[in-house]
């Protein structure tokens, strides 16, 4: 009986390092994807990429990056195309988490802009300048 009860303890224990193991390894990914988001999104910016944030204006005067312009998610196709925008032209996208810039990304890939990136949220980009 006591070796049985051995036998399991130390199976429980295996089974417990492999989840924390497994939840490591999935964790670290996205880490890994938004850091290179934001280092692609700078280099994007540092060679001149069009700058939009497309949070809410009230969002946008309380800190945004610099030389961005503001047009939030919701209204991002019809500005681009009655601004004119070059279906080329690379552009950095970015509002508070990602999740708007990420639909303000698909909006213009539909519209057949090509070189469009999310750089992610707001406080992560700036904090990576």
């Amino acid at each position: 009986m006591e070796k049985s009860t051995y036998t399991l303890v130390k199976q429980f224990n295996t089974l417990i390092a492999l989840l924390f193991l497994a939840v490591v390894s999935l964790s670290a990914p996205s880490v890994a994807a938004e850091t290179d988001a934001q280092t692609t999104a700078w280099k994007m910016i540092n060679n001149g990429a069009l700058i939009i944030d497309v949070r809410t204006p009230e969002e946008f005067h309380q800190g945004h990056l610099d030389n961005a312009v503001n047009i939030p998610y919701e209204s991002i196709s019809t500005e681009f195309t009655k601004r004119k925008i070059a279906k080329d032209q690379p552009v950095v996208v970015y509002c508070r988490s990602g999740r708007r810039s990420s639909i303000a990304q698909s909006s213009l890939i539909e519209l057949g802009y090509s070189n469009i990136h999310n750089g992610g949220g707001y406080e992560q980009l700036a904090g990576q300048k």
